[in-house]
């Protein structure tokens, strides 16, 4: 038994009792990685156990049950590079790293200098370390590193054990409790001051005046409801950015929901005489795995950005395309637009449905497309009507978006209006009988 692997139950009181049973296991994986090595070819490599002899030992097993990410690392001298070698990964450690082969070089695994350095550590300095290792991509994910020694082989092979324990909910809801209070203390500044200094103008010389008052009082009404809606939606972001890494369970038709948002939001669109225009596949072709209340979120914050921007008179053309490529669903819609992808998924499958919202505004500057899904970023010059918005409309799109590992484009084109495009992971479709498409259109009144 390797005295050094108890570090592993004393780094987690949580994990005591997988932090045993990896060190139980660890040292009958000692011998037999002694028992490889004695047959391999001589150049350091490990060669599988033959018939009649040495097999991996059940403990093995035990290690590959573990839900945490775990390597065993086997090194010859610290100055070889290239000798420090994977000899064992289990399952959740192929997964997350994406291993293939079954062993191999540690760098073609993990290429993260701090991780390196600590298995560095607990290989030739025989001392537990520890490090974090961000995995990068689309659903960012946080995990500490703890390389730990596990002694030498009969040939002098040093070997350590790596274990990756993920903390991306910890470190996700610390980030969030921070970013909420710098932007709501940013936000509301401007607002309650102004709260404020009507207050004390109808205290003083205003209190007699009823015009004035009656001005004042519906100005603050309208800073009132608008630390509503910035509270609501930072609230709403700070839950989505908790849960982003986990994908959402459930299946969504995603037509239905776009008709859900067009009778909730046709009544403003009447009133401010503008034209929803909806064109739909349809009911059960286009359906996919998600939180139907966030894919109806994304729906209802597209097309109600695309109404504070639409002039009296204008329309807006909600579709739905299903089978398409992440290719097709960032193409260019017209020639001479501009034209970014705001969100592209790292890796999914490879058809999606693809919901588009296009309006008939001025449309968008090449220059403001990156930062669009920046929190409260506004375009200058730029007018959104009687209802102003919080400036988080589009990064929670974009937070739900890549929560369904999905993507999200924009296209535009200066006069012409602005088209975002969401897609979403589509399930195989179900051949419909016969049901004829849905085309509806809501007049203006």
């Amino acid at each position: 038994m390797i005295a050094g692997l108890g570090a592993l139950g004393r780094l987690d009181a949580g994990s005591a009792f997988a932090g045993a049973t990896v060190t139980v296991a660890a040292g009958a994986l000692v011998g037999w990685w002694r028992a490889r090595r004695a047959e391999g070819d001589g150049a350091g490599e490990a060669a599988p156990a033959r018939a009649g002899h040495e097999q991996a030992p059940p403990y093995v097993s035990l290690i590959e049950a573990l839900p945490d990410p775990l390597l065993v690392i086997a090194a010859n001298e610290p100055d070889d590079l290239t000798g420090r070698r994977f000899i064992l990964a289990n399952p959740a450690a192929r997964e997350l790293l994406r291993i293939q082969a079954e062993v191999g070089l540690l760098v073609t695994a993990i290429r993260d200098p701090e991780v390196l350095e600590a298995v560095d550590e607990a290989l030739f300095g025989a001392l537990p370390a520890e490090a974090l290792y961000e995995v990068g991509g689309a659903q960012e994910r946080v995990l500490k590193a703890m390389a730990l020694p596990l002694g030498s082989s009969a040939d002098g092979a040093r070997l350590a054990l790596l274990v990756l324990r993920d903390e991306t909910d910890a470190r996700r809801a610390e980030r969030t409790r921070a970013d909420f209070l710098a932007n709501a203390s940013h936000e509301l500044r401007t607002p309650l001051a102004s709260l404020s200094g009507f207050i004390e103008t109808l205290r003083g010389h205003a209190r007699t005046d009823e015009a004035a008052r009656d001005k004042f009082l519906a100005i603050m009404q309208a800073q009132a409801e608008r630390m509503s809606r910035l509270i609501d939606d930072l609230l709403s972001l700070s839950r989505i950015e908790l849960n982003e890494h986990i994908a959402p369970e459930g299946e969504v038709d995603f037509g239905l929901a776009i008709m859900d948002v067009v009778d909730s939001l046709g009544p403003l669109a009447r009133e401010k005489g503008v034209r929803l225009d909806v064109d739909l596949p349809a009911p059960g072709v286009a359906v996919g795995p998600g939180d139907r209340d966030q894919i109806v979120q994304v729906i209802q914050n597209l097309v109600d950005n695309a109404l504070k921007y639409s002039p009296p008179g204008g329309s807006i053309r909600i579709s739905l395309q299903t089978d398409q490529t992440a290719e097709a669903a960032t193409a260019a819609r017209s020639a001479g637009s501009a034209r970014l992808s705001l969100l592209t998924p790292d890796h999914g499958p490879d058809v999606f449905a693809v919901i588009r919202v296009a309006d008939s505004g001025l449309g968008l500057a090449r220059e403001h497309l990156p930062r669009l899904t920046e929190r409260f970023y506004r375009v200058e010059g730029q007018k959104s009507g009687d209802r102003p918005g919080t400036g988080l409309g589009l990064a929670i799109v974009k937070h739900i978006v890549n929560r369904h590992r999905g993507g999200l484009a924009v296209e535009s084109v200066e006069g012409e209006g602005a088209t975002f495009s969401a897609y979403f992971p589509q399930s195989v479709a179900v051949p419909a009988a016969a049901k004829p498409a849905v085309s509806a259109v809501t007049k203006a009144s």
